[in-house]
């Protein structure tokens, strides 16, 4: 399977409180997503509010990435939430 991510814009959903990005795998377009959550307890992102999680998702975009794609890997390509725990399994947490 070959996961690469679109260089489209993220997209914040107001309602589900998360940040949607598109996947690539092998070639087909999968939206996943990241949770407000997560931003703000490992991407340091000050509250739920658009203006502090946009910030937050451009500067963590390369973990970001790294934990969808090893996610979407071990899922068989299915879309993803990308919530806080996640981050926390052991192997994600940053070296």
């Amino acid at each position: 399977m070959h996961i690469t991510f679109a260089e489209d814009p993220p997209v914040f959903d107001g309602v589900d409180l998360v940040i949607n990005f598109t996947a690539l795998v092998d070639g087909q377009p999968v939206v996943c997503s990241i949770s407000a959550e997560a931003l703000e307890d490992h991407f340091a992102a000050v509250s739920a509010r658009e203006e502090d999680l946009m910030p937050a998702y451009e500067q963590g975009r390369p973990r970001i990435r790294a934990v969808c794609a090893e996610a979407l890997d071990e899922n068989g390509g299915q879309a993803v939430v990308l919530r806080s725990g996640l981050f926390r399994v052991a192997g994600m947490e940053p070296k």
